[in-house]
């Protein structure tokens, strides 16, 4: 067999001798803040009450505003206890 002819060139080595170091000066990177991961289950049970309030106090200010819009009013009742 024959063998490679010898160039003139020096081989590279590709062996690192330890990490590059770096001429620029950096702050040190900001801490992380905590996460607080709340419980789905309470979320969703807080979504549901505050929806259900919601629908109630839409469906008593629509029920008020017809009233109102067709004339009745608490004063024309008169309670006795």
């Amino acid at each position: 067999m024959a063998r490679p002819l010898a160039t003139g060139k020096q081989s590279v080595n590709l062996a690192p001798k330890g990490p590059p170091g770096s001429r620029i000066r950096r702050d040190p990177p900001p801490k992380v803040k905590e996460v607080v991961v709340r419980d789905p289950e309470e979320r969703d049970a807080r979504d549901v009450a505050i929806g259900v309030l919601a629908f109630a106090l839409a469906l008593f200010v629509i029920i008020l505003a017809f009233a109102a819009w067709s004339g009745w009013t608490p004063s024309a009742y008169v309670l006795e206890i």
